[in-house]
């Protein structure tokens, strides 16, 4: 297994490095730069879990449109996002069917408060390009309102 976590908090990776199995690669770094995935794309799997929760719609839809760039060929992305009001998940499996891929599943239970999103892609891989920002990261708190 060949894999690469990405976090910028000091005490999750240090949790992660002391948690990863052999072959996960924790680097302390900010996973919005594309340079931090250097060596590790083109991916077969990318996990985008706690990410689009807490940055913006438009920097949700930009990182999207990044993704066939750490793809390889019909490469998967599982995504996760919560629905609470504005429930922004039709219009992020909207903005990953633009970029050119394919919807494998998407389940929202509805009495859990989270969707999780897993799509294939359907077209040939954009070339890798570090030194791409692909978010800014708000937080959670900015993106709904209780």
């Amino acid at each position: 297994m060949r894999a690469r976590l990405v976090e910028l908090n000091a005490g999750n990776v240090a949790r992660a490095r002391a948690a990863a199995p052999a072959g996960v690669d924790v680097v302390d770094a900010d996973a919005s730069d594309t340079s931090v995935y250097d060596g590790a794309v083109p991916a077969e799997i990318v996990l985008a879990n706690g990410v689009f929760g807490n940055i913006s719609d438009a920097g949700i839809e930009h990182t999207i449109n990044c993704l066939p760039s750490l793809c390889a060929p019909n490469a998967s992305v599982v995504w996760t996002r919560h629905r609470r009001p504005p429930d922004v998940t039709p219009a992020i499996r909207g903005w990953f069917a633009a970029a050119g891929f394919d919807e494998v599943t998407f389940e929202a239970p509805a009495a859990f408060i989270f969707g999780v999103g897993v799509h294939r892609l359907a077209r040939e891989p954009d070339p890798f390009v570090p030194g791409v920002k692909l978010f800014d990261f708000v937080g959670s708190d900015q993106n709904w309102t209780p």
